[in-house]
């Protein structure tokens, strides 16, 4: 079996035969270059071929397209970006109202380029459920959380209060206490997407050379083992594997997310647990869990993973039974009728992390680089902003998507916020995690003292707000 059927149920799926494709072997001159055929790269080579179909674009990838996180995440396209609370808190109140429309709008915008290409990544806009659940101080974060949204203008259409009874009749799950529906996301298969991607971009003459890692790059020019690119722009569009390619390691750090799926599960099951219309959900903890129902009837689950000394990629996504023994813990607390359930498969992925948890899309002008990254766990629908946003950057083109907070048009990539040095990082990482460890595991027990579970909670936020 190939290799790269393993990285996850989302490759193990499909029915193509993953077939390597041509590794650079010769020096090519073209207009773009772009490290990584993960969805940043697809998508901003899309764009630009699409806008300016004159250009010669050429991708370079390690390994094969969707081995990254295109291949790997949990499958929920948001119409949402990583801290757009803060960012977008201090604009008007009509530039924040169009920015918030632009994100709103990226399920719709993939869902129409995935039917103009004929891409079937299973897109199923069902919205997302946020369910407060297990132990009531989930409710109270969730409504205050509601009440923040509210303050930044978003209405009924955008974030809908359920209580417990207009829950069940989307999702069943113990003990619950209520929930935000928002009707901005969408659930794909992943690598469906990440794949017709490629075959599309290559329909429209992108270049597409897999097997062919970039050992060295630099203003106009990357190299491989067996041949150059040299190009007017340099897109690396490499995420979580920032740290290949210095110094973009020092202002993006892989953290890993840890996923899970289900046997298919019997109708009758899925009776008791609902999400007939392709719904994404969460339960409002900071252990950050994620789920979805893929088409084959399978429970997705997932929830935070973890982050290595120095910025190490993990390589090995076997999962440890400790790791596998929390993920099934926290689904059968939310699905008791699932405690016993077999995994078919356990998979991980190396994600990008911008220091101040906010995702940045860049244009050096000096240095004739485009970047975007840091989308944290939000990717799947932030890369399609972020490829529309960096075509328009190379282009010189003026759009909206370019007058946004998150946009720096002309900046060096140096300006962007540098992680502290370790051991520093890896120990305020497991601190602030232990600390998440810990409220989980307070709050979860109804026999915890009062004083106690506000202390948790106390610490829990307090080390959170360093994360900002």
């Amino acid at each position: 079996m190939n290799p790269w059927r393993n990285i996850s149920l989302w490759m193990d799926q499909l029915e193509e035969p993953l077939q390597p494709r041509a590794s650079l072997q010769a020096d090519l001159q073209a207009d773009v270059v772009v490290v990584g055929a993960g969805y940043t790269g697809l998508w901003t080579a899309y764009y630009l071929k699409r806008q300016a179909p004159q250009l010669r674009v050429v991708i370079l990838e390690a390994e094969t397209a969707g081995f990254g996180a295109s291949g790997r995440n949990g499958g929920w396209l948001m119409g949402n970006l990583l801290g757009e609370d803060r960012l977008l808190a201090g604009l008007p109140t009509a530039e924040r109202k169009a920015a918030f429309e632009l994100l709103h709008g990226i399920p719709d915008e993939v869902a129409a380029v995935a039917s103009r290409e004929g891409i079937d990544c299973e897109l199923q806009k069902g919205g997302v459920l946020y369910c407060a659940a297990r132990y009531p101080e989930q409710e109270a974060r969730l409504r205050e959380h509601l009440g923040e949204l509210r303050a930044l203008g978003l209405g009924e259409d955008d974030y809908r209060w359920l209580a417990p009874n207009e829950l069940t009749e989307q999702l069943r799950v113990a003990n619950a206490y209520g929930a935000l529906y928002s009707p901005h996301c969408a659930t794909i298969q992943p690598a469906r997407l990440a794949r017709g991607l490629a075959r599309c971009v290559e329909g429209l003459g992108v270049e597409l050379y897999e097997r062919s890692p970039v050992i060295d790059w630099q203003p106009g020019q990357v190299r491989t083992v067996h041949g150059r690119v040299t190009a007017d722009w340099v897109v690396p569009a490499i995420e979580g594997y920032a740290a290949t390619l210095a110094p973009l390691g020092n202002h993006q750090l892989p953290v890993q997310s840890l996923i899970v799926a289900t046997e298919p599960l019997p109708a009758d099951v899925w009776a008791g647990i609902g999400l007939e219309r392709g719904q994404a959900f969460s339960e409002f903890s900071r252990q950050v869990t994620y789920g979805q129902r893929s088409r084959d009837d399978r429970l997705i689950f997932g929830a935070r993973g973890g982050y290595r000394f120095g910025g190490r990629l993990r390589s090995d996504f076997n999962l440890t039974e400790d790791e596998l023994g929390l993920r099934r813990y926290l689904m059968a607390e939310l699905f008791p009728q699932l405690r016993n359930v077999r995994f078919t498969h356990s998979w991980g992925g190396n994600l990008g992390m911008a220091r101040g948890f906010q995702p940045h899309m860049l244009r050096d002008t000096r240095n004739r680089i485009a970047l975007a990254g840091g989308y944290g766990g939000e990717g799947v629908g932030a890369s399609n902003l972020g490829g529309r946003t960096l075509a328009d950057l190379i282009l010189g083109r003026d759009s909206l998507l370019l007058r946004q907070p998150w946009v720096h048009p002309d900046s060096p990539v140096a300006s962007l916020r540098r992680w502290e040095p370790e051991p520093c990082r890896w120990l305020g990482y497991n601190a602030i995690i232990r600390s998440f460890v810990h409220e989980d595991r307070v709050l979860a027990d109804p026999r915890s003292p009062a004083w106690r579970r506000r202390l948790a909670q106390a610490l829990a936020g307090r080390m959170e707000s360093l994360m900002k």
